[in-house]
């Protein structure tokens, strides 16, 4: 014994002798320090006084007492360990709060904890208040205390905190307990109190700014970490009474499966308002604070575990008198039922719409300092959830439709050819090796292509997949799945207030579960014919060229000589879809209304210029490049038909060029206003070109052989409605469209295959007419049906000028009916744009399998 009483002190004084030296090192280097700042003479003449001072106080305690005593050395020793260890703790404090040398991180300020901000859930909302989706990070929305039930108050009062009302943010007996189970290794419960967990969850105590230098010394960093959530939690008490605590509580804290805030969470887990809550479910939710994953109950092998967790928290509620012991075992009788409801921010209607206005209001957020995914904002939009119901309804109804008719016409074969009729031998594999499937097996498996064609044509796998009659699971190769999905025909529909500028329908695809790429906005395709009114609008409105819808041209051959890319002389000589011309003397109403291709090349070339016709589409709406080429006015640039449609409402707005709007408004998480939006206009065209060029839309139902005539089957003209429209169609049928103007609407609709090489083999079956121009007509009859859209059917507006050109009972001239017309079922020319001799393009498919993963 003795042996070891002589290695302790010999450690001991190893110890002490250690710290002395460091201590007068450390002494030794503050004396230099002060030499340097304030000189040697006054830092020695300091270190005099002071210890003049020390030595008179010393001789004072001998005056006083006897020093040598044992009970003064224990009062001395003791007093001194006191006070050095209030300043020490008082240095600490000091530390912590400011952070000194960067040693324990930062601490919030005074204005962060009476202000604390919460990462909460973003609200997008129609323009008939109803809710289309949120986005989050964290998704929570904030509750009120009066909306919590006092059942979940109880239960998180027994399970946590059951002192919570009597302490001020820390509470002693809790740190006993705590303390005496980590030295037992019995533990008894966690220290921490209700005001210290929210101290937690508000201000993030382990974020990378909250750690200094010394958050890697390991007991340090913990030791640190909890006394800045103790100091927190005073901070709180003093701040905030009990009940605005634990309202903030169950605001902010996590119950797992991306719910987060009790809002959030009873929605989750029982499609439940937090009042709806009974005993049992509140139970459950405060029992998945122990642990959100080990006792969640939508985890299967974790459901036992979440029903024993809750009987718990029923016991510790019986055990303080919040229930009976008759009411507490029958409720853990109960069985444990959830009611799954997860938010999706894509569920629901719009959800195309909804990445755009995700992306505007991200653009708008990193210019003024908000975020969309945690600044809890409530923003307002244009689309009518009622009118995106119908839209969406009638996209689908026709769309069922024509894959059918797609299907069948090419049943046995392939749809994928190339300019002559003839299957791409290759096409599939092209596409499959833009796939990041593809893309990750080769990584892989580096130079073993027999493996990755395994993975990619051998080996199947179980998968849910689109079909107009739901989603099928289905047992396929990725190879069989990318040859699936490119047997579907595609289309977008947009619809405007011309008059406004608001966005009132987006329908971006078929499915946006299974389809991500936007035919909106973020496609782009030829426009074909429906590019033709921007030619006519030039020739119309420019004051050199001052024409009329009255005035003629000849249906004749047309020929274009220039210099192609090769810088070799060439020519374009386009044809009308039926591959004839009539020689007809027509007037340009009666030209664009049939969509005659080589008056359109004439206007284009002879009477204005390409470059005039770019000016001018720009001018109306076009926002995407053009190039000036001879083809440019039937359509060979690629546009979007967004602009498309905003360019149209051009024509039923007076000339006033609106630029389509999306979000109207933008509210704090308070639903203050932060911002207003307003639509940017500008006159593109004199409002008198504007009103010919409405009157030359409603020819293509009502000149002979106009080629909208179609529109006529649906339930649109009551009340002497009036509409006009234009239809389009590429070379090949690879893309139908339409554009309907009304005097509140104007719609626009797309549909085609996911690649060029894909579409209908006959124009008959393949033209805008028939493929997108239905899509449209539904949606209008829909809407006017409607009544509480509110949807005025009628004739267009009088203008506000006087009409100086002649555009009624236009005089003179012979027009020639065709003798081959392409129409002979029907009535209605095709309008297919024709652009020769121009080489066909390298086939590039486009990968949709990948876009209907995307996010």
């Amino acid at each position: 014994m003795s042996k070891f009483w002589g290695l302790l002190r010999t450690l001991w004084q190893g110890i002490t002798g250690f710290f002395g030296q460091l201590s007068n090192g450390i002494k030794r280097l503050i004396h230099r320090m002060l030499s340097g700042i304030f000189g040697a003479e006054r830092v020695s003449s300091a270190g005099n006084r002071y210890r003049a001072v020390r030595q008179r106080y010393r001789n004072w305690l001998n005056a006083r007492f006897d020093t040598r005593s044992l009970s003064f050395k224990i009062f001395y020793h003791t007093a001194k360990t006191l006070i050095i260890g209030f300043v020490l703790a008082l240095l600490y404090v000091l530390t912590l709060e400011t952070n000194f040398l960067n040693l324990t991180g930062e601490m919030p300020s005074v204005e962060e904890l009476k202000n604390p901000k919460v990462a909460q859930s973003s609200e997008i909302y129609s323009y008939d208040k109803v809710l289309l989706g949120r986005f989050f990070t964290e998704n929570r929305t904030p509750i009120n205390y009066e909306d919590l039930p006092k059942p979940l108050i109880d239960a998180l009062l027994a399970t946590e905190d059951i002192r919570f009302y009597e302490h001020s943010g820390i509470d002693p007996r809790s740190l006993g307990r705590a303390a005496y189970g980590v030295l037992t290794g019995n533990s008894a419960g966690g220290g921490s109190t209700i005001t210290q967990q929210l101290a937690k969850n508000l201000f993030k105590t382990r974020r990378r700014q909250s750690r200094g230098w010394l958050y890697n010394v390991p007991l340090l960093r913990t030791f640190i970490l909890k006394t800045k959530e103790w100091l927190m939690a005073v901070k709180l008490e003093r701040n905030f009474s009990k009940d605005q605590i634990l309202t903030m509580y169950f605001n902010t804290v996590d119950f797992g499966s991306n719910a987060y805030g009790i809002k959030t969470a009873a929605r989750t887990y029982f499609s439940k308002s937090p009042e709806d809550l009974d005993v049992q479910e509140a139970a459950v939710l405060v029992g998945l604070q122990k642990a959100t994953t080990t006792y969640n109950p939508l985890i299967k092998r974790n459901f036992q575990k979440s029903l024993n967790r809750r009987n718990v928290v029923i016991s510790q509620m019986e055990k303080y008198g919040y229930l009976t012991k008759l009411q507490a075992d029958s409720i853990k009788k109960l069985p444990l039922k959830t009611r799954f409801s997860p938010d999706n921010p894509y569920a629901g209607p719009a959800n195309y719409f909804k990445n755009a206005v995700v992306e505007v209001v991200k653009k708008w957020g990193e210019e003024n300092g908000y975020d969309l995914y945690t600044d809890g904002l409530k923003i307002y939009t244009t689309v009518d959830s009622r009118m995106q119901a119908l839209a969406e309804q009638a996209v689908t109804e026709k769309m069922k439709q024509l894959q059918r008719i797609f299907d069948t016409h090419w049943t046995g074969r392939n749809p994928w050819t190339d300019e002559n009729g003839k299957e791409i031998p290759d096409f599939l594999d092209k596409v499959a090796q833009r796939t990041e499937r593809y893309k990750a097996l080769q990584i892989k498996y580096p130079n073993q292509p027999d493996s990755v064609s395994y993975y990619m044509k051998v080996k199947k796998d179980s998968m849910t997949v689109f079909s107009w009659n739901g989603p099928r699971k289905m047992y396929m190769t990725p190879m069989d799945s990318i040859a699936y999905y490119k047997r579907f025909l595609q289309a977008g529909m947009v619809a405007m207030d011309p008059h406004t500028g608001f966005i009132r329908t987006w329908v971006g695809g078929l499915n946006y579960e299974f389809f991500k790429y936007d035919h909106v906005k973020q496609g782009k395709r030829q426009p074909g014919s429906t590019f033709k009114p921007f030619v006519y609008a030039t020739v119309i409105d420019d004051s050199t060229i001052n024409l009329s819808p009255c005035d003629r041209r000849r249906d004749e051959p047309f020929r274009k000589e220039y210099i192609n890319e090769k810088g070799q002389q060439d020519y374009w000589a386009p044809k009308n879809s039926a591959g004839t011309f009539s020689y007809s003397n027509m007037t340009l109403r009666r030209a664009m209304a049939r969509s005659i291709n080589s008056v359109t090349a004439q206007l284009t070339n002879d009477v204005a210029t390409p470059e005039r016709v770019v000016e001018y589409a720009h001018r109306i709406g076009i926002q995407s490049p053009l190039a000036a080429v001879p083809s440019v006015g039937l359509g060979s640039s690629d546009v979007s038909l967004y602009e498309m449609v905003a360019a149209y409402c051009t024509f039923a707005n007076k000339g006033i060029y609106t630029e389509p709007l999306i979000v109207t408004r933008i509210e704090d998480r308070d639903g203050k206003l932060i911002e207003e939006f307003v639509p940017q206009k500008k006159q593109a065209i004199r409002e008198e070109s504007a009103f010919l060029m409405l009157h030359m839309l409603k020819g293509g139902l009502e000149e002979p052989g106009g080629t909208s005539q179609n529109l006529w089957s649906f339930d649109l003209f009551k009340n002497r409605n009036q509409v006009g429209g234009k239809t389009g169609t590429t070379s090949n049928n690879s893309d139908g469209w339409f554009m309907g103007v009304t005097r509140d609407l104007v719609v626009g609709a797309w549909v085609g295959g996911d690649d060029r090489s894909i579409h209908f083999r006959t124009t008959d079956l393949g033209e805008g007419a028939k493929t997108a121009l239905p899509l449209v007509g539904r949606f209008l009859e829909k809407a006017y049906q409607d009544k509480s859209l509110k949807l005025y059917q009628g004739p267009f507006d009088k203008p506000t000028v006087k009409i100086t050109k002649d555009y009624l009972n236009c005089p003179g001239g012979y027009e020639e009916e065709e003798e081959d017309s392409d129409t002979m079922d029907i009535g209605i020319p095709e309008d297919s744009l024709f652009v020769a001799p121009a080489p066909p393009q390298p086939i590039e498919p486009d990968d949709s399998t990948q876009r209907s993963q995307q996010f």
